[in-house]
Parts: C-alpha cells; sequence; structure tokens
C-alpha cells in the first residue's frame, strides 16, 4: 500500500532539501526522496558560495532571483540555525574577482555594467592593484585588479546540507534515503511513485533531482534538458586566516582550509574523476594570485557533476498535462537555497506567485531544438 503526503519531492540535494523545506513552512506534509550515496550530487561539487556577481547579466529574471536569495540568506541562515542546531557559517562579507591581467579586468567590468544596466539595485566596484591589496595584503605583487560586489559572501556547503536535512525533519518532514524514484504514475488527483523501497503518493509532485529530471520530467509532461559539467576541486591543509574575502576559485573555509575549484569541463559526460594536468592548472593559478599557498599541503582533490542548461539558467515549471509535478534544476544550489525556500516552494505551493517564474520554463528560446 503507498504511503500518501501532500508533497513529494525527488532529490536530497541542496536544491531539493531547500524546497522541501520551504514546503513545510506552507503546511504540507512532506517527504523527500533520496538515491543515497551512489547518486551523482551536484551538492559534492559545490564550492559554497553565495555570488550575486555576473549572474544573470542577460537574464533580468535571474539576476532578480539571485538578488533576492542573497538578500534572503542572512534570515534564512540564522532560522537554519535555529532549526536544526547547525551553523551554515555564512559570512557575507562581499566578494572580489581578481585579475592577472587588464583585458580580464575590463572585460568583467563590461559583464557587470551589463548587470547593472537592467537590475539599478545591483552593486559593484572595478578596484586597482592598489585598492586589491589593500583587501589581500598576500595577493600576487602584480595583479591588475579586481572586481567587488557588496552582496556576495560563502557558506559551508556540507554544514548547509546537513542543517536544511535537519530542520526539514524538524518540521516533520519525511526523509527517506535509498528511496530511488524509478516510474511515475500521474493519476485524476494523485501522483504515485515507484521506488527501490516501495511505493509512495502525492498531490503536489517536484522533480529536484538534478541530472536524474532528464528521464523523469517526460514521464509527467516535462522536459529536462540538462547535461553533466564537471568540476574538480581541492582542498588545503587548515592555514592561519588569510583570506578574508570570498573569490570564484579561492575561498578560505570557515575551518580554515583553502578550498580551490574553477574547472568547467563538459565533455567529461558522466565521468566524476579527477585529472592530475586539470588539478595542476588549478594549482598553478592559486599560487599565480596567492604565492603562499606554494607551501601549503593539499588533503584531499575531488570531482562532481554540475547541473547545466544550454543557457545556463534554471528550470523551474509546472506542467501544463499533469498540473501539481514541478521541476526545479539549477547550478547555483548555495546560491539559491534562500529563495527555494522562500520564493519558489510558496509558487509550488500555490501560495505565492513572483511574477517572473515564466522565465525558467523549458519553452524559453535558448531551450527549444528545431523539432520543438
Amino acid at each position: 500500500m503507498a504511503r500518501c503526503f501532500d508533497s513529494v519531492v525527488v532529490g536530497g540535494g541542496l536544491v531539493g532539501l531547500a524546497i522541501a523545506r520551504g514546503l513545510t513552512r506552507e503546511g504540507l506534509r512532506v517527504a523527500v526522496c533520496d538515491e543515497g550515496d551512489r547518486a551523482l550530487r551536484a551538492s559534492r561539487g559545490n564550492f559554497g558560495l553565495v555570488w550575486v556577481q555576473g549572474k544573470g547579466a542577460d537574464s533580468p529574471a535571474y539576476a532578480r532571483l539571485t538578488a533576492r536569495s542573497a538578500q534572503c540568506w542572512p534570515a534564512f541562515a540564522e532560522r537554519l540555525r535555529g532549526e536544526s542546531g547547525i551553523d551554515p557559517a555564512l559570512a557575507q562579507p562581499g566578494g572580489f574577482d581578481p585579475c592577472l591581467r587588464p583585458d580580464e579586468l575590463d572585460a568583467k567590468a563590461a559583464l557587470m555594467a551589463r548587470l547593472q544596466a537592467h537590475t539599478p539595485e545591483f552593486r559593484y566596484d572595478v578596484l586597482d592593484a592598489r585598492a586589491v591589496r589593500r583587501h589581500f595584503p598576500d595577493i600576487a605583487p602584480d595583479i591588475a585588479g579586481a572586481i567587488h560586489s557588496p552582496r556576495d559572501g560563502h557558506v559551508n556547503p556540507l554544514k548547509t546540507l546537513y542543517a536544511l536535512c535537519a530542520a526539514f525533519q524538524a518540521r516533520g518532514g519525511v526523509y527517506l534515503p535509498r528511496h530511488r524514484v524509478t516510474d511515475i504514475a500521474p493519476g485524476n488527483a494523485a501522483f504515485t511513485l515507484t521506488t527501490a523501497a516501495g511505493a509512495l503518493e502525492c498531490a503536489r509532485l517536484v522533480l529536484a533531482a538534478g541530472l536524474g529530471n532528464a528521464p523523469l520530467a517526460p514521464l509527467v509532461g516535462l522536459r529536462a534538458p540538462v547535461t553533466p559539467v564537471r568540476g574538480q576541486l581541492m582542498i588545503t591543509e587548515r592555514l592561519p586566516p588569510f583570506l578574508p574575502y570570498p573569490t570564484p576559485m579561492i575561498r578560505q573555509t570557515d575551518e580554515g582550509a583553502v578550498q580551490i575549484g574553477e574547472s568547467r569541463e563538459p565533455a567529461a559526460g558522466f565521468d566524476d574523476g579527477t585529472l592530475p594536468g586539470v588539478l595542476a592548472g588549478m594549482a598553478r593559478r592559486a599560487i599565480r594570485l596567492f604565492p603562499r599557498l606554494r607551501q601549503a599541503r593539499i588533503v584531499r582533490a575531488w570531482g562532481a557533476l554540475r547541473v547545466m542548461t544550454p543557457d545556463g539558467l534554471p528550470l523551474y515549471e509546472e506542467s501544463r498535462r499533469h498540473p501539481g509535478a514541478f521541476i526545479a534544476s539549477c547550478h547555483s544550489g548555495v546560491t539559491l537555497a534562500a529563495a527555494h525556500c522562500e520564493i519558489v516552494a510558496p509558487w509550488i505551493a500555490g501560495t505565492a506567485d513572483p511574477g517572473f517564474m515564466e522565465n525558467f520554463h523549458a519553452q524559453r528560446r535558448a531551450l527549444q531544438t528545431p523539432a520543438d
């Protein structure tokens, strides 16, 4: 006999758990189906940034969603601490994107100007080398400059994932590990899910399974044009504090280790391994920016598969053929976690409409193929 819930979220990563926690705040009885640790989790590859600068330079809706999520993060983090007893270690001191060459700095400044043109509340500064060194005394002496944005920050992504899972369960949510969904049967008023550990029924279904959305979405009349992009990461031993601000490729965690990660490898397919050549290139750039890292020991390196759409924007959509079935997919699980809980979940529950979700449907022009 199937277990019944108001809503089932398929996917127990950062996206799925943030939405699930938000749905419990709407008063729904919610279950999360999680495949288990063998799943190709995008959450493994999250760098931990709450990052506004550069997001949505060509998409006002995405820029707006990202900015609102960053604004929501302080209160969101406080609620997570209160509900879970786990501190996600949020720090929003502003973020810096350092550039070694003047042409690199000019290109990024032009990107920021495009973003500000349609998002006037976005703030950024283009800093010269002297200004950058005031913030980073240990940075390379020949740095060209940096882009600074005051709303950027970072968290501990593993603690954030744990906090979301604990907060979800503290609010009455049911977490179901080893429940890989293999089939979905839409009915008149409910969806029946076949899982490895039994059947489930729900009135509202949320597909938040990352790359696993691709085979599940057509079962409920949706599309998930997502592909894997491998990212490789490294982390050093714990070091005395020297990086007071996060950057897109190097950040010092709340525990003192330095995390390094910048690779984007769309040709890797579903291989989430590591390559010595890629890791060596990342290490060289890190040392080039911060020479003191030459003495740091790398204690771990790993790869993970990020979830990407052809235009890089998220997918949020309700099925027209089977109302009550939704898809949620993005590659910014940390940045958008607050928005997933505070904005996307109420939209899914039908209690609030932010007014711009149609911009993230799979029917948008950039995701169409000639066959469509």
